[in-house]
């Protein structure tokens, strides 16, 4: 189950750009389809042998009506480069199919969980899920295509339901990914799709009468990326790639390079004279395309290290000091993970992380960063790093890219760059490691999140309450664990953020913060199941003062540790709250009269947690923990008024 809501949430995002930016979109759409399911646990049809399906025309429409940007004018394409399909016909098939995935699956798993006791059911279901992470993971690592993740899942699928017609439609699947996998242009990195066209040339470079050759072009995930030009070219038609080093008053020793990519920025310093360049990627696939393909070869130059790490990481981990330190066009385009509302490279543009820049540069030293800005956000950059160089940076202009333009931002350690165009201040609110949203101009959740989050959360209310059937009814006397349900997301959503934030956004960081939380849950059931617990207001105060510990220590204050105490540090204060919460809800769960309800009721209430996670757009990550203790305290509540009514007779199910 885990892993076929793994392999949605990031194969759908690799064909419609919309998905791109709703950051949970198909993560609420599969809890809300697993939450259908165990509400059916009881009633028929078997959803379960509809679900490949179901799962052949999700593919489908995902092939069909892919979503993608054209770079001239930022107009979106969808299959044969036709026009492509409203956003509201991509969202809703895919919102719809998902459920219908996740419904059948979910179906089958609450059928098996009934027949065990809550706790032993909910521990076989963490160590599935524990699998299904590990699974994933690998197929991470190694880079494989879809095809790799369908084979699993159809497999899984195929032995499950045995041979029936069913076979048909799971064929189908594996032909629909064989054949999107076998395109020679897609790469899968941990993080996009990245489709890569190399022409030796010569050709002319686009609205241009420039002749060049030996161009790599890269999409990620539909968008166009990069585009790698030999560093002749770049003189030409580029230039703001050169302006940093106008700068300098002599040819800098040492260089990082933070979003070196196919490496332009690699070839140009070392045009320009540097005698080492310390290159940072995240993506190995793009890195290993530029190595493979850039006209100028930078990769393979010995003065040149690759690190294929995290920017903001690389830079707090980093003992050496520079004479030119560069983020060079770091704009992801994806989403650490299904959860947060966090890019890639958000928190490398905080004040806090430019602050830790300044320290890693040499007496003199200089620091630029460029890209096509909008105004707002050219201020906010600007604004940053006059408040942490204590003078105005140098703002030099480029070309204009729809409503973006091309512009070079440049200060200096210890004195001011010499500079024609320093930037004019204005009143700008600076990006923080709680708030780390750059790319918003004001601290509000945008109508497109608010009005896919209402439409979103009156589907599921439909939905239930017409496929939920009697079970839906009897979810009243588990408000409590919806509660619970609710606060878990939000909890995991800021330990996700957080280990972003501590040891970068990396997809392996990722992997193991949500094995993490999985191993927490697993400790916590077996910890019930075989120890005596205090009572719920015991546990219950211990988790409050557990989230108050987590609120009284910001996550950015650990930065200050080496490596090794910040981990330890950071899974103390993270899982701790982890542990005692799925203590409280272990202990609840235990003595559930129906598990499958109990359990989509927990489930549902997750949907809720994750309209609640967009609140982090306007308060920023630290104030969840608010949220978090106050859902608790709703559960609480609920949940000593069920024991106060409940009569004393009942007996609890043994755990």
């Amino acid at each position: 189950m885990l892993f076929v809501e793994l392999a949605l949430i990031r194969w759908t995002a690799a064909n419609n750009i919309h998905l791109a930016y709703l950051t949970n979109f198909v993560l609420l759409s599969s809890f809300l389809g697993i939450g259908i399911g165990f509400l059916r646990a009881h009633r028929g049809p078997d959803l379960f042998r509809w679900t490949p399906v179901a799962l052949a025309l999700l593919v489908t429409s995902g092939l069909l009506f892919p979503v993608h940007v054209r770079l001239e004018d930022g107009s979106l394409y969808g299959a044969f480069h036709h026009q492509a399909a409203p956003r509201w016909v991509t969202l809703s098939l895919t919102f719809l199919l998902t459920v219908a995935v996740m419904a059948g699956i979910g179906q089958a798993v609450a059928r098996l969980f009934v027949r065990y006791t809550p706790l032993e059911a909910y521990r076989l279901d963490i160590l599935g899920s524990i699998a299904g992470i590990a699974a994933f993971s690998v197929l991470a690592f190694l880079q494989l295509p879809p095809i790799a993740w369908g084979v699993i899942a159809c497999a899984l699928l195929a032995v499950l339901i045995g041979r029936r017609w069913q076979l048909v439609a799971l064929i189908a699947v594996l032909a629909l990914l064989a054949v999107e996998s076998a395109n020679r242009n897609d790469h899968w990195s941990p993080y996009y799709k990245v489709t890569a066209v190399y022409d030796r040339g010569p050709l002319t470079v686009p609205n241009t009468h420039v002749r060049t050759h030996g161009v790599l072009t890269i999409s990620a995930n539909n968008i166009p990326h990069q585009t790698a030009y030999p560093v002749a070219t770049l003189k030409k038609i580029e230039r703001f790639y050169f302006f940093p080093y106008r700068h300098l008053r002599a040819p800098p020793n040492n260089v990082l390079i933070v979003g070196a990519g196919n490496g332009n920025d690699v070839s140009v310093a070392l045009s320009e004279g540097a005698r080492h360049v310390d290159a940072v990627e995240i993506d190995p696939a793009i890195q290993s395309l530029g190595a493979k393909y850039h006209p100028n070869d930078p990769w393979h130059d010995p003065r040149v290290t690759r690190h294929i790490n995290d920017g903001r990481a690389f830079v707090e981990n980093v003992k050496k000091r520079y004479d030119l330190i560069l983020f060079a066009l770091p704009d992801s385009l994806t989403l650490v993970s299904g959860q947060g509302a966090l890019r890639l490279e958000n928190y490398l543009f905080t004040k806090q992380s430019m602050e830790t820049v300044r320290r890693r540069l040499k007496p003199g030293g200089t620091f630029a960063m460029y890209n096509y800005y909008e105004p707002f956000l050219l201020d906010r950059y600007a604004g940053t790093l006059a408040d942490v160089y204590g003078h105005a940076p140098c703002v030099e202009l480029g070309d204009s890219l729809a409503a973006r333009r091309q512009a070079v931002i440049t200060a200096g350690a210890g004195a001011s760059v010499d500079c024609r165009t320093p930037w004019r201040p204005v009143k700008v609110s600076e990006p923080t490691d709680n708030y780390p949203f750059p790319y918003l101009q004001h601290r509000a959740i945008s109508p497109l999140y608010w009005r896919t989050l209402v439409l979103l959360l009156a589907a599921s209310v439909v939905l239930i309450a017409v496929a939920g059937g009697s079970g839906t009814l009897r979810m009243g006397r588990y408000a409590d664990l919806a509660f619970m349900g609710a606060a878990f997301l939000l909890l995991e959503t800021k330990n996700v953020v957080q280990f972003a934030l501590l040891f970068g956004t990396t997809w392996f960081v990722n992997s193991l913060v949500f094995a993490g939380v999985l191993l927490s849950v697993y400790l916590a059931v077996e910890t019930a199941r075989h120890v005596r617990l205090p009572p719920p207001s015991v546990l219950y105060l211990l988790l409050l003062a557990s989230l108050a510990v987590a609120w009284l220590v910001p996550p950015g204050s650990l930065l200050a540790l080496s490596p090794v105490p910040r981990f330890f540090a950071a899974v103390a204060t993270a899982f701790a709250p982890i542990f005692l919460a799925n203590l409280v809800f272990a202990q609840r769960f235990r003595d559930v009269a129906a598990s499958n309800v109990a359990f989509a009721a927990n489930l549902l209430g997750a949907i809720a947690g994750g309209a609640l996670e967009y609140l982090s757009l306007v308060t920023g990550y630290s104030f969840l923990l608010v949220v978090v203790a106050a859902l608790y305290a709703a559960a609480f509540f609920l949940d000593a008024r069920r024991r106060r009514v409940a009569p004393a007779s009942v007996p609890a199910v043994a755990g």
